[in-house]
């Protein structure tokens, strides 16, 4: 099986280096970081037209009809630029939930916008996806959300929010939890909203008395858990490449430092000590594109148990690689590795950033130990 990327994903990739390189460098990363919006409202657009935001959708809803792989060319790309903007919010967790679960006029009327740029949504879950205590109340032919949501990544830009909601059943039942499309500008919901380490948003969300239609119901009510964890599985892989994009910078970055920074006269490169550990770091990004491959290449997997073995293996895997070849990357930088006027500090904050959402890699470490002890039972 031949795990290159095709043509057509390799110019994508081309195309979203060159805006990279001509419209988002990293002085100009630095100032958007700092803008209330915290990322470029112009890139966003062009994302659009490159046609970026629509890669992951049907053709019937405006889409280029993507998959994994596609994404994973993506975000790759994404990592290496630090790019800001909820790509992975919007157009691959919310908007895949919305493709794979929605009922069709909702998908007619959402995805075509997320597409065209217009609409951003923002998933309003949690660490565990079936620890739900956010209430949904029947209320005629509609429902009523109560409760609180927090560190809703994303969140001060969204136009919309999913929200996990529970109608009936304890707070960590797998079942009776409910997904809702909920406007921003709802009466009863309220943002406390701060900057994240590596210069996103999030926001906490109060939600009291929200008033949801039954056309805000995405999927069938009381069942939503299933759906959840596919779209975040699906996130998850994409968090994946996205390390994969940094781990690679990061090297690039620190092999060219040590071919310039001298010591004694000589590069430092020159030392074998720290060749060493430069040829340890390279071998952990073949590991890192190995493991993003599997996960990417899975997300579309039926079977939950074998797509979750292969995700979680991943994300734990490359949560550890990573850690490693940031925390490498910084020393050998010596004093500037954690010089925020130095672009390996950042890497290294949004590789800590990974690793921590949607599951860190102790996390993943047991749900892939869960998946393989139940696989083989199945097979």
């Amino acid at each position: 099986m031949d795990f290159r990327y095709s043509e057509e994903q390799l110019a994508l990739q081309d195309t979203l280096q060159r805006f990279i390189s001509r419209d988002y460098g990293f002085e100009r990363r630095r100032a958007l970081a700092r803008t209330p919006l915290g990322f470029s409202a112009e890139a966003w657009e062009q994302y659009a037209a490159l046609g970026l935001l629509a890669l992951p959708y049907p053709e019937e809803f405006g889409g280029l009809g993507g998959n994994g792989v596609d994404i994973m060319a993506v975000m790759e790309t994404i990592g290496q630029g630090l790019l800001l903007e909820p790509y992975l919010s919007t157009v691959v967790l919310c908007g895949g939930l919305i493709r794979d679960a929605a009922a069709a006029p909702v998908k007619s009327s959402i995805l075509p916008q997320i597409a065209a740029g217009q609409l951003r949504i923002a998933l309003a879950g949690r660490y565990d996806l079936a620890h739900v205590a956010c209430s949904a109340t029947p209320n005629g032919g509609g429902w009523t959300l109560s409760g609180r949501k927090a560190v809703v990544l994303d969140a001060p830009s969204a136009d919309y929010f999913l929200v996990s909601a529970r109608a009936t059943g304890r707070a960590a039942d797998a079942q009776g939890i409910s997904l809702f499309l909920i406007a921003r500008d709802a009466p009863g919901i309220t943002l406390f909203e701060y900057p994240t380490q590596s210069g996103g948003r999030a926001a906490d969300l109060q939600l009291e008395d929200v008033a949801a239609g039954p056309d805000a119901l995405i999927g069938e009510p009381g069942r939503a858990l299933a759906i959840i964890e596919r779209a975040v599985d699906s996130a998850i892989a994409a968090l994946c490449a996205e390390a994969l994009g940094i781990v690679t910078a990061l090297n690039e970055a620190t092999l060219n430092y040590l071919k310039t920074r001298k010591q004694f006269g000589v590069p430092i490169g020159a030392f074998q000590a720290l060749q060493h550990r430069m040829a340890e770091m390279i071998i952990a990004a073949e590991q890192t594109r190995s493991m993003a491959i599997i996960a990417a290449v899975h997300v579309d997997a039926d079977d939950a148990v074998k797509r979750r073995r292969a995700i979680s293996g991943a994300k734990a895997y490359i949560g550890q690689a990573a850690r490693f070849v940031g925390q490498q990357a910084v020393q050998l930088h010596g004093a500037m590795g954690v010089v925020d006027d130095v672009i390996v500090s950042h890497y290294f904050k949004r590789l800590t950033m990974i690793d921590m959402t949607l599951g860190d890699a102790d996390l993943h470490l047991a749900r892939f130990s869960e998946a393989a002890a139940i696989e083989p039972q199945d097979a």
